[in-house]
């Protein structure tokens, strides 16, 4: 799901506001193979939900 970067907490965490029709928020942390990525507040990424939580995903990739 593509989402966009709002704020950066602590602890490598991340809030975005995903791209669906109830413009959701998701808390998310980047993903162990993708922990190389710098991501900053506005960046487009891609997000992978919890299934059992909507509200928490690990961030796979950044968008260019």
């Amino acid at each position: 799901m593509e989402a966009k970067v709002i704020e950066a907490l602590p602890n490598a965490m991340y809030r975005v506001a995903l791209q669906n029709e109830s413009r959701d928020r998701a808390t998310v942390h980047v993903s162990g193979a993708a922990s190389l990525l710098r991501v900053l507040p506005g960046d487009d990424v891609v997000v992978e939900l919890m299934p059992y939580d909507t509200s928490r995903g690990r961030i796979v990739r950044r968008r260019q």
